[in-house]
This record gives structure tokens, C-alpha cells and sequence, in this order.
């Protein structure tokens, strides 16, 4: 019987850093679905192009994303929004320089993109219980202080 305990603990002993090191579940990468996209102001461009990679580590996301709606002059973000609920700097960027998360349930998160901490867009993400869908629902401030509202759907692609 000592034997058998001695063997369990072992193989629950290897078995650690494969559990630490599993993927998340919504790690992977998320293509738009332009059919779904609603923004309030109804300026949606023509041919709307947007891909999300998404990477969970522990308490924070690295989130990159590549905006080819225009191909010659494409649009890329890279970044960590870590999951505290602060404000914490982004430099590099001209409509803000702060980024704060938070996990609201098992699959919702909040996103606050800020200038000097006033919000410019705030988002709020939903995976759908299969986890091949990503909702993001909204309300950002373009340049020129105009504000609108915005829900876009991805389906992960990987």
C-alpha cells in the first residue's frame, strides 16, 4: 500500500507542470465577423478587416491585434492589459497611454483604453460558452471627442 501512495504523489507530483502550463481556453486567434459589427454612428468601413491574438498569463492578457482594413497601411497594437483593476501605462500610443482590466466572471472581461485617466473607449468582452466566439461590446471616443457605441463579433480561427 506504501508503495501505491508513494507511486500516486509521483505521478501527481509530474503531472504539476503540465496543469501549470496547459493553454487557456480562450488563448488563440480571433478573426472579426464584419457582417455582425454594429457601431452606433453607422461608419463602419468598407471591407472591415480586424484579427485579435489573444494570450492569457495568469493575471494578465497580451493582446495583439492587426487592423488590414486599409492592406497598404495596416494597423497593429501589442500590449498587456494586466487583470488588477489599475490604470498602468502604455506608451507608444497617441489617443491614450494607460490601459486597466479586470475579469468580471469566468468569461467577461472589462477593458479601459485611457488618456491621463479619462476613459476613450471602454470595452467589454464576452466568450460564448464554447469559447469560439468573442464578443466585444462598447463605447469609444474618436479624436475629435465624438463618442460611439460599438458591438463586434470574432470567431476564433486557430
Amino acid at each position: 500500500m506504501n508503495i501505491v501512495r508513494r507511486l500516486s504523489a509521483a505521478l501527481l507530483l509530474a503531472a504539476l507542470p503540465l496543469a501549470a502550463s496547459a493553454a487557456h481556453p480562450f488563448d488563440g486567434r480571433y478573426r472579426v465577423q464584419p457582417e455582425r459589427v454594429v457601431w452606433s454612428n453607422g461608419q463602419l468601413p468598407a471591407g472591415f478587416s480586424l484579427t485579435l491574438d489573444l494570450a492569457f498569463e495568469g493575471e494578465r492578457i497580451h493582446y495583439r491585434s492587426v487592423n488590414d482594413t486599409n492592406p497598404r497601411d495596416p494597423k497593429r497594437n501589442d500590449f498587456y492589459i494586466e487583470l488588477d483593476n489599475r490604470p498602468h501605462p502604455l506608451p507608444g500610443y497617441a489617443r491614450y497611454n494607460q490601459i486597466q482590466g479586470r475579469r468580471l466572471s469566468a468569461s467577461e472581461y472589462e477593458v479601459l483604453h485611457l488618456q491621463d485617466g479619462d476613459v476613450i473607449v471602454a470595452e467589454f468582452w464576452q466568450f460564448l460558452p464554447d469559447a469560439r466566439q468573442l464578443v466585444r461590446r462598447g463605447v469609444g471616443k474618436s479624436p475629435e471627442g465624438r463618442s460611439k457605441a460599438f458591438e463586434e463579433y470574432f470567431q476564433r480561427i486557430d
